[in-house]
């Protein structure tokens, strides 16, 4: 039994780990911020399967994140604690971030200035604007009963299920946390601040002082204790001539 309950937990550290390096690496550092360029053949792999994965649409999502940077802890700001609550967060940010795709859809002249250079449609499971974009959403969660039913593991296939689905917590954590407490190596107008324990969990995305000072920077660790797990899967992935580092992508 107790190897099970390992197996359990090692099964959610793996897909929790897949889900925030598809946010952190790829929605993050390269489609939003082109920090880094990925390989055209893995570029085309993930604006195609990511949504399956992750359950997130990468352009509404880039369009969000810039609009984060533009108007950071403002009125107009769609993932603020400061407008929202700590906690109020959890539900504002997704109420937005399905604001912002019907925005898209229809075209609107502000959004679409947010991504015009974005040079790729909606995935196709958004395009319409219907509720079957809860698609990747079922499809793991019926795989994981399916798992569950024929071995008897339930507790193995939850694990599997919000490991992968997780992004909505991953998201708030860093939205919510990472502009209401840590620590501030810059003072800038925002309430962005470095909080060490979502620095942990989320791959060095809780370095929210950091990046907000050097947005378009791939790294978003400055000191030595602080740590970017993230920019360490770019390095990797760049010794094996899946991406690149754009110019821009360096803190001064």
């Amino acid at each position: 039994m107790e190897n099970y309950y390992l197996y359990c937990l090692v099964i959610f550290i793996f897909f929790y780990g897949v889900s925030i390096t598809l946010t952190s690496v790829f929605y993050h550092r390269a489609i939003t911020h082109s920090a880094i360029e990925l390989n055209p053949i893995l570029k085309s792999i993930f604006l195609k399967s990511s949504v399956w994965l992750t359950g997130i649409e990468p352009k509404g999502w880039a369009c969000m994140h810039r609009m984060h940077h533009q108007y950071s802890d403002g009125p107009s700001d769609p993932h603020s604690p400061h407008n929202n609550g700590v906690f109020g967060l959890f539900l504002a940010q997704s109420k937005k971030y399905e604001e912002i795709l019907d925005q898209i859809r229809s075209k609107d002249p502000k959004i679409m200035s947010v991504i015009e250079d974005l040079d790729f449609p909606l995935h196709p499971l958004y395009q319409s604007g219907s509720l079957i974009w809860l698609t990747p959403y079922f499809s793991h969660a019926a795989l994981a009963l399916c798992f569950g039913y024929f071995t008897g593991f339930w507790l193995m296939g939850a694990c599997y299920f919000v490991g992968l689905m997780s992004h909505p917590v991953q998201g708030w954590m860093v939205n919510s946390f990472g502009h209401f407490s840590g620590k501030r190596n810059f003072d800038l107008p925002d309430k962005s601040t470095n909080n060490f324990f979502v620095m942990l969990l989320c791959l060095g995305e809780g370095l929210q002082n950091n990046h907000h000072q050097y947005p378009d920077a791939a790294k978003f660790s400055l000191k030595w204790y602080e740590i970017d797990m993230g920019y360490s899967i770019c390095l990797v992935l760049s010794w094996l001539g899946l991406l690149k580092f754009s110019a821009n992508s360096k803190v001064p």
